[in-house]
């Protein structure tokens, strides 16, 4: 499939220095934490932000460089942010055939095609309304509608659904996937139910920098850094494989797991969930399965269940644990454990990143 978007950019006072294709049709989804360069690589794809040096092109057409820069208002690009933006003193009509009578679209035109967008999204009741009467919602449908009225080239979508109410976030990210089907998206989010619902593939940036990329399913079943494991809800050991079914971290301890097949030498992870790890005071041996010494780097209060993280061979990892367990074991910052999980609940996968020995830091 042929590259829609290509950039290859560097912007020194940003620290930035991004090689991103997005294949025609498909959704990237970006993920990283605050500060990673999600924002700026949208507004590189934009036009509002120019690489110096690189190149921004659009279906092969140099859309941002050295010679060449086309502003934002001459791209057919439409954008979707956490807050809908709508005019305040125009109509939801108006709004949405904005862009058309913007490029030249006589009225009667713009406002048969805003209506059209408007029933596509379940708004077209709406249309008399001012923005100020509407729900966030309604108002974000509206936004997607003045969007698409365009037909837009590419879609931005910057956290479109981070200010929204729990209750209609799953509403909306089902029209985004049934209006943006065949359209190339480029989606930022730190909310891993958008990676999922709407993406085909991800890239985690770093620093300014692509630290890992892939199509969605393989790196959420596969995690290659720490934040992916963190953002996918699972724990990730990086280690070295010796060939087989182990990955040794550090030189004594060995995790033993499951593999599509016997590991190759070099380096290698170990991939497995919070909820199956058990913690014991004391290693209670016994059969096939992993004893980690570790210590409590610290308890997060959760529910139903409570977050231990623990420290092994210096990386991190966490359990799942009830109260009552918690309690038990006396478990708080500095308390030596051995950490317990079956070889059937671990699986392995060759391969580390160059940056992974932070260790997994797991989130909620």
């Amino acid at each position: 499939m042929p590259d829609a978007i290509h950039v290859h950019a560097v912007v020194p006072e940003r620290a930035l220095d991004l090689d991103v294709r997005v294949p025609d049709g498909s959704t990237l989804a970006v993920v990283g934490p605050n500060g990673a360069g999600k924002s700026s690589l949208l507004q590189l794809i934009s036009g509002e932000l120019r690489p110096d040096p690189g190149l921004v092109t659009v279906h092969g057409v140099p859309f941002s460089g050295p010679v060449r820069h086309v502003p934002p208002h001459r791209r057919r690009f439409g954008h979707l942010e956490q807050r809908p933006l709508l005019f305040p003193h125009l109509t939801v009509a108006d709004n949405v055939a904005f862009g058309l009578r913007a490029r030249g679209t006589g009225q009667a035109e713009a406002t048969a095609r805003a209506l059209a967008e408007l029933d596509a999204v379940g708004c077209e009741d709406l249309a008399a309304r001012r923005p100020a009467a509407l729900s966030g919602g309604q108002a974000q449908r509206v936004s997607l509608a003045r969007a698409l009225a365009v037909d837009p080239e590419v879609m931005l979508l910057d956290e479109p659904l981070a200010a929204l109410d729990a209750t209609v976030a799953p509403e909306l990210r089902r029209l985004l996937r049934d209006r943006l089907a065949g359209v190339t998206t480029v989606l930022a989010t730190h909310d891993l139910l958008d990676v999922v619902a709407l993406a085909d593939d991800m890239i985690e940036l770093g620093g300014g920098r692509v630290l890992a990329r892939g199509p969605v399913d393989d790196l959420c079943q596969r995690p290659s850094t720490p934040f992916l494991a963190g953002f996918v809800g699972v724990n990730l050991l990086h280690g070295t494989s010796r060939g087989g079914s182990e990955v040794w971290i550090g030189d004594d301890l060995a995790v033993a797991g499951s593999a599509a097949q016997p590991l190759p030498p070099g380096p290698a992870r170990a991939v497995f969930s919070p909820a199956a790890v058990s913690v014991f005071a004391q290693a209670p041996h016994g059969s096939p399965r992993n004893e980690m010494p570790a210590v409590v780097v610290h308890v997060e209060d959760r529910w139903p269940a409570q977050r231990v993280v623990l420290d092994v061979v210096g990386q991190r990892i966490a359990a799942d644990l009830t109260p009552q367990s918690v309690a038990e074991l006396g478990l708080g910052a500095g308390v030596p454990v051995t950490a317990v999980l079956k070889a059937t609940q671990v699986t392995l996968h060759p391969g580390a990143h160059p940056q992974a020995g932070d260790g997994a830091r797991p989130r909620g």
